[in-house]
């Protein structure tokens, strides 16, 4: 059911982490500006090093914090998992995360990365966007 209110919306904020490039354009391409008509619109921030992401998510980056945290589990020398710790341990009212980890076996991980979602490597983008419109429901029910 489409929700006009919805649409209004001030787009979600998706934070996308990976130190390669292509990963990064996959997820974005993947998902697109807006992954479902109930949405509202999605406005990324990319992010290749993990200080860039601390510093978005303590709010001392240009914008508003992110509301959707999406990591390569992948990269380096700062893994996604690792990060998504740290967020979970050290960030007040932390943002919803999803992990892309190697290979689907690696989803164990996520419980104790304590992220709310993974998808693995290669990105199958119906997959992705089916998980991250789990997460961006939750974020705008939440208020």
């Amino acid at each position: 059911m489409y929700d006009a209110s919805v649409s209004e919306h001030e787009a979600l904020r998706v934070l996308v982490y990976s130190d390669d490039r292509d990963v990064r354009q996959a997820v974005i391409a993947g998902l697109g500006t807006r992954p479902h008509p109930d949405l509202p619109s999605f406005e990324y921030v990319e992010c290749a090093t993990e200080p860039v992401v601390v510093q978005q998510l303590d709010g001392d980056g240009p914008g508003r914090r992110p509301d959707l945290v999406i990591l390569d589990g992948e990269a380096v020398p700062a893994g996604g998992l690792g990060i998504a710790r740290q967020i979970k341990d050290e960030i007040y009212q932390a943002p919803p995360v999803l992990v892309l980890t190697g290979r689907p076996q690696d989803a164990w991980l996520a419980s104790w990365s304590r992220a709310e979602a993974t998808v693995s490597h290669p990105i199958d983008p119906l997959e992705l966007a089916e998980t991250v419109i789990a997460l961006a429901r939750g974020v705008l029910a939440a208020g």
